[in-house]
């Protein structure tokens, strides 16, 4: 039998209740072996995150303020799960010692790092116990150099050395050690980055992330009704819809599974029965799909439009544009072009008060006929692997916002022919992507 990494995220572990369902769903399968918890999120809307009290506690210390209000929360929140799991006796001693230190320790200023950390950490103690399985801390696992980056190798002998002879157990998400032994954390989607890395380490047959969704939609449910839930999509399209705004889970996060090929499945910690979502690296073994897998987007973006006659044969003309975007300190998101023309696609909150010495800087080094600055611009990106493989994709798309009224500014489409990206006006981007939808997904499926 295989190995199973679990990681179960905030509101997975957000109180008793819960950790229960938590429970359920690790002893339902033997292979469920590693588990790595979140630090316990909201209960409701109105909630604080165990990982917010923490930060705010670390600011009081450094402000020379007594910690106890905001870490008093936070301490009966924990009192409060062991009761209720009945883990009192065998955890009231662990837990308050580990309490007080941690108290401590953020008192008199530990790094902020340490202090971020110890949600998750408190979090796998009581995990642990629950299910009687073994704390390990990722401390002893991953392994970050002096300027806080994963040491990707080292981590992956730590783990295969320090686990070798471990059949099951906890490892608090989130965080690693430096090279001092300083508790170092990751800044985004820290645990899903550590289960990835046990997986990994583990050579896991697949790394289930259990949250509190049935997995990935194929549109945003703020603005299309009960969208439908993808079953299965690659990494490579997972990178499309992310980068455009798709929550739940971010590519990057899992790069350790997709670099070995680990398929991660996103289930739903509330209705574990649920098929979920199926990442895989490539397209084999995946079933059939429509024309487009999701579809994702975002708003305020601008668009900066160069005109310049012969623009096609003037040796340099692009790479002196994006010149001038790395001397600002600019990273671009697109760059549609045409024979005499050149879209520069930035978000908009990167050029604030830079854009008049942008603009100017391009017109002294490229000199260029013209310049028109485009704002308030919304990116929506249509994704599917099926999609190069159905003729008139394009124009089904066009013909659907055309029926809707809506004026595209920009189109681009990468290399892949995995995605089409439409530029429309900010108060265009909702009507959009339900026409979008709309179009290609059926009212009732076959």
């Amino acid at each position: 039998m295989g190995i199973r990494v679990c990681k179960f995220g905030g509101s997975s572990v957000a109180d008793a209740g819960q950790l229960r369902k938590v429970r359920a769903i690790v002893l339902d399968r033997e292979d469920r072996r590693f588990i790595v918890p979140s630090a316990p999120g909201r209960r409701t809307g109105d909630d604080v995150k165990v990982t917010d009290l923490l930060y705010r506690c670390h600011k009081a210390a450094l402000r020379g303020e007594s910690i106890g209000p905001d870490f008093d929360l936070i301490s009966e929140r924990f009192r409060k799960i062991a009761a209720d799991l009945g883990l009192d006796s065998k955890l009231h001693s662990d837990l308050d010692e580990a309490l007080a230190d941690i108290h401590d320790r953020i008192q008199n200023k530990a790094r902020t790092d340490y202090a971020a950390s110890r949600g998750e950490f408190l979090s796998g103690l009581l995990l642990a116990r629950l299910l009687d399985r073994p704390l390990i801390d990722p401390t002893e696992l991953i392994r970050f150099d002096s300027n806080d980056r994963l040491l990707t190798e080292e981590t992956q002998d730590c783990i295969s050395e320090r686990l070798a002879d471990e059949t099951c157990g906890v490892i608090p998400g989130f965080y690693g050690a430096g090279p001092d032994g300083e508790v170092i954390t990751f800044s985004r989607g820290g645990s899903d980055i550590t289960g990835a890395i046990i997986a990994r380490g583990v050579a896991a047959e697949i790394y289930e992330n259990w949250t509190d969704v049935s997995g990935l939609l194929m549109a945003d449910p703020r603005i299309v009704n009960a969208p439908r839930t993808i079953e299965q999509l690659t990494y490579r399209e997972l990178r499309e819809l992310a980068y455009m705004g798709a929550t739940v889970l971010h590519d990057e996060a899992i790069f350790p599974v997709r670099r070995s090929g680990i398929p991660v499945h996103v289930r739903n910690t509330n209705d574990p029965e649920a098929v979920g979502t199926e990442i895989r690296r490539g397209e084999a073994n995946l079933s059939p799909t429509g024309r487009i897998t999701g579809i994702a987007g975002r708003k305020d973006f601008t668009i900066i439009a160069l005109e310049k006659t012969l623009m096609n044969s003037e040796i340099g003309f692009g790479r002196r544009v994006l010149g001038v975007l790395e001397r600002h300190d600019i990273s671009w998101e697109h760059i549609p072009s045409g024979i005499d023309t050149l879209s520069i696609v930035l978000k908009s909150d990167v050029l604030a008060d830079r854009i008049d010495a942008l603009l100017q800087e391009i017109q002294t080094e490229c000199e260029p006929d013209s310049i028109e600055i485009h704002s308030g611009i919304a990116l929506i990106a249509t994704v599917g692997r099926g999609m190069s493989h159905a003729p008139g994709t394009a124009a089904q798309l066009f013909g659907a916002l055309a029926k809707a009224g809506i004026n595209i500014r920009m189109i681009d489409q990468g290399s892949s022919e995995l995605n089409i990206i439409v530029g429309v006006e900010n108060a265009d981007f909702e009507r959009t992507v339900r026409a979008i939808y709309d179009e290609f997904v059926p009212l009732n499926p076959s």
